[in-house]
């Protein structure tokens, strides 16, 4: 690294590999997010020519006016400019840059799809697909009742032990965003179908690889988010009228059926494992669309 006018410079491979450590082990980001912000930031850098000189207010807004040009999407350019946003606070504290021009950026406010969600009819019959006797039927079950029962992330299903699960106070322990651990409670359905799986069906796929893994593979390795999308669909598909959607669609439904229910904002909130009350918010809006939507098909006035 040279240093120029007292503000030390960094190569774009320099810059990109000390952001990715800072965002992995100072910020704890998954794997996947920070992917999601070093592409966004090699994307940046390739704009400023391969390096940090010459990054201000000006060159961020030509960046972001580029992506608008080449038809992101709203949501898409409130992500990068928020990553922009953190990338040049780093810069600034680590000295390649004089001042932060990402305090000078602002954010356009995104509007926010409601997601789509299961009825409870429709929720009852993806539970209540005929299965066999095989162990794939039974881990399929099991995931599937534990994805609705508890609304966990997709990612934080995949990384449960089998440990992880207490029998008698029908909770799991589950390890969140930021490392945050914290206990949700499930049902009898969920677990009548674990007990299946952990009985009958995971001892069949066992192996030394497999580890605490409470769901594996069918080679004995720990379930990855991508078969886990692969049940959902498929199960979704054998109930007539189900929106196809993947686990986050059932994460959406537990927790629109939990307010339905009369469940507490906060107590959904910390069930889900969001930072902010805002984000568990939506799902107020959810539910009361669903019940617009059937005052205007029941009422006749309406």
């Amino acid at each position: 690294m040279a240093r120029t006018d007292g503000v030390t410079s960094a190569s774009r491979d320099e810059a990109l590999a000390d952001f990715g450590r800072y965002l992995r082990l100072e910020r704890d980001l998954s794997p996947h997010t920070v992917r999601a912000y070093l592409t966004d930031i090699a994307s940046l850098l390739d704009h400023m020519g391969g390096h940090l000189d010459g990054l201000d207010i000006g060159a961020l807004r030509e960046w972001l006016a580029g992506q608008h040009e080449a038809g992101k999407s709203r949501a898409t350019l409130a992500r990068r400019t928020a990553c922009a946003r953190t990338f040049t606070a780093y810069c600034h504290r680590r000295g390649w840059l004089s001042t932060d021009p990402g305090l000078l950026l602002g954010t356009a406010r995104t509007p926010r799809s409601l997601p789509s969600v299961l009825d409870q009819e429709q929720a009852q019959a993806v539970m209540d697909v005929p299965a066999t006797a095989e162990p794939k039927e039974f881990r399929d079950q099991a995931l599937l009742e534990l994805l609705y029962a508890t609304g966990v992330r997709v990612s934080e299903l995949c990384a449960l032990d089998v440990d992880d699960v207490d029998r008698d106070r029908h909770v799991i322990r589950v390890l969140g965003k930021g490392r945050k651990e914290r206990s949700v409670p499930f049902g009898l359905p969920a677990l009548r179908a674990l007990d299946k799986w952990c009985i009958h069906g995971r001892p069949l796929w066992a192996r030394a690889r497999s580890g605490p893994a409470l769901f594996l593979g069918v080679r004995g390795g720990r379930i990855d988010a991508g078969t886990v999308r692969r049940v959902v669909h498929a199960r979704l598909a054998q109930v007539d009228g189900a929106p196809d959607m993947g686990p986050h669609g059932l994460r959406h439904t537990a927790a629109t059926h939990l307010l339905e229910g009369g469940a507490d904002l906060r107590s959904v909130q910390e069930l889900l494992g969001h930072a902010s009350l805002n984000t568990t918010q939506i799902y107020t809006h959810v539910s009361i669309e669903r019940l617009r939507a059937a005052y205007r098909q029941a009422h006749p006035r309406a």
